[in-house]
């Protein structure tokens, strides 16, 4: 059996062979799932959002243009999702408590030296936990989904400059965070 496209999955769900569906959520569903628990910094948040991602992007299959690839609009939806899920808990939290951000910070809360320092990608992943959303979901989306800045700038709705910017910004945040731990000599 050969490897069918996204583009032929696709159009055999939208035919009537929605079981098929089932090969696009293998396909994209742990990159998916490592962004989200990047950008939510919380698993369970993390498979509520994918498997609504992945309803949202099952019952939109017919608005799907095929212009771009189904990587990228998927990956839109999941990034949308997302978002709407901190808002809402934003706004939950500023209901419930005052400013907590401002007596509490969480980098110099969590204890490196107690970790495990033998794995970098831990103490990365760790740290870019700790970065805004925005930072989090561009270097998440550039280094773990390979994903170029060209489809991040369609999965974020903004330019490719902007993109760019971004990434910059974000890489420095990351940098200062490895500095402010006094890290930068383990990881580098």
């Amino acid at each position: 059996m050969r490897n069918l496209t996204d583009l032929e999955i696709i159009e055999s769900v939208i035919k009537g062979n929605q079981s098929d569906f089932a090969i696009l959520i293998d396909r994209y569903k742990n990159r998916a799932f490592s962004m989200l628990k990047r950008l939510l910094k919380n698993e369970m948040d993390a498979e509520e959002v994918l498997q609504d991602s992945f309803l949202k992007a099952y019952y939109a299959l017919n608005s799907f243009k095929k212009e771009a690839k189904f990587s990228t609009w998927f990956y839109r939806i999941v990034y949308n999702t997302a978002i709407t899920k901190i808002s809402g808990k934003k706004r939950k939290i500023e209901m419930e408590m005052s400013s907590v951000e401002e007596h509490f910070d969480l980098v110099s809360s969590y204890d490196f030296n107690e970790a495990e320092k033998a794995d970098t990608a831990g103490f990365i992943h760790i740290l870019i936990r700790k970065l805004p959303v925005a930072h989090a979901a561009v270097l998440s989306m550039f280094y773990f989904s390979s994903m170029s800045c060209e489809e991040i700038s369609e999965v974020m709705q903004i330019s490719v400059s902007n993109v760019k910017v971004l990434l910059y910004r974000s890489r420095n945040s990351l940098r200062q965070l490895l500095e402010k731990n006094n890290l930068k000599e383990e990881i580098l």
